[in-house]
């Protein structure tokens, strides 16, 4: 199951919107939507969260490119939209990736592969966090605090951002 939101700063402070990731099938896909949600190309934060699992910030500030983050990659890259983050990160193409198709659940379709042979797939995406750490530094959170965060990460980050109320009521 997937939680998804979009914060979306103004001169007031931040307004939360939970959002469909239905249409999204790529960072391109999520970056328009993000700036769709933007007021006077201010900054946007695409939250993403897969059941305590992973999570994932994709940053929009106007034009420029998104930034992204992903708290676990490994586990990230099992999940469709975790995959589209995290194929992104690492520079894959969609024609390179041949790997098993992916339910919307973060299951994989038929049998799970034994432990003695891993996948193509658990050999390249690194353990851990991926991405931009940096990317909400000027927001209050840092590199360290926003990489040892875990459970009820996106709860801790929309405090740290003052939007915590707001986060909370599109949940």
């Amino acid at each position: 199951m997937y939680f998804a939101a979009l914060l979306a700063r103004t001169e007031d402070g931040w307004v939360a919107s939970d959002t469909e990731l239905d249409d999204v099938e790529s960072l391109s896909d999520l970056a328009d939507l993000a700036r769709d949600a933007s007021v006077n190309e201010d900054t946007v934060l695409a939250f993403i969260e897969q059941e305590d699992t992973w999570f994932g910030i994709v940053r929009v500030d106007g034009e420029d490119d998104p930034r992204v983050f992903v708290s676990d990659a490994a586990s990230a890259a099992r999940s469709s939209y975790g995959a589209m983050l995290t194929d992104e990160l690492l520079g894959k193409d969609e024609e390179d990736d041949e790997l098993e198709s992916l339910d919307l659940d973060g299951t994989e379709d038929g049998e799970p592969e034994s432990e003695e042979e891993p996948s193509e797939d658990s050999e390249t995406v690194p353990a851990g966090p991926l991405g931009d750490s940096d990317l909400l530094a000027d927001l209050g959170m840092s590199a360290k605090e926003l990489c040892a965060l875990s459970s009820e990460a996106l709860t801790e980050i929309a405090d740290t951002l003052g939007a915590s109320e707001i986060l909370e009521a599109v949940r």
